[in-house]
């Protein structure tokens, strides 16, 4: 099954230009890797906008399962719920690596996108986009192998396919954290990682990053 176009943005979010729109409540905040930004269950009051790192999203079951809805890059927003009047945060937030962050308050965010046309476009473009990512996910699910699965989650943490340049080195991240995101076994994670490894797709770097290579389109595009 060959995957979905993304949806093109319109334009780059200008970071420094929306902070200037914005009458108080926002402040760029620093967080360590494995820091929590946010925990299940925490207030949802602010918005947030990565302007470097990488940011895993989690939520838990009532019975204690924890799983991996995504995993967030430079550019992307989170904790966006809080504009629906959610009192809670549905699941958790958590730094990657080291990041920083732009946290803007639900009041002030709500305010900027009802005066600032741009940016409400924008913001409203984003998430459409994503949706679209999401809708990818549901059908990566349900129709494709887990070795097809875990090539498309592997091109898309390298940002293949997107108009910035392929990152191709991806930091670490754990066969645990990749099975959950598949939606399969830790085990069966290995066995292709070590497939794609052998046949020249993936390599190891010495810091323990993972580089990805575009022959692994071979895989996702395959029947």
């Amino acid at each position: 099954m060959t995957p979905v176009p993304a949806a093109k943005k319109t334009g780059k979010f200008d970071s420094k230009k929306f902070l200037s729109t914005i009458d108080g409540g926002r402040k760029i905040v620093t967080f360590a890797k494995k820091q929590t930004i946010f925990a299940q269950g925490d207030p949802s009051d602010a918005v947030f906008y990565i302007q470097k790192g990488k940011v895993r999203l989690t939520v838990v079951s009532k019975t204690g399962k924890e799983a991996t809805i995504g995993i967030l890059n430079e550019g992307d927003f989170f904790g966006e719920s809080c504009l629906t009047g959610r009192p809670l945060r549905l699941g958790s937030a958590t730094a990657m690596t080291d990041c920083s962050v732009m946290r803007i308050g639900k009041k002030f965010m709500l305010e900027v996108l009802h005066r600032e046309h741009e940016s409400s476009d924008m913001f409203v473009t984003y998430l459409l986009t994503r949706n679209v990512r999401y809708e990818e996910d549901l059908v990566d699910q349900l129709f494709n192998s887990n070795e097809k699965r875990l090539a498309r989650m592997l091109l898309l943490l390298a940002h293949f396919g997107k108009e910035a340049a392929p990152e191709t080195v991806i930091p670490n991240i754990s066969q645990e954290t990749l099975a959950e995101m598949v939606g399969t076994t830790r085990s069966r994670v290995s066995f292709f990682m070590n497939r794609f490894r052998k046949l020249g797709f993936v390599e190891y770097g010495e810091g323990g990053g993972l580089q990805v290579h575009s022959s692994l389109l071979n895989i996702v595009l395959h029947d």
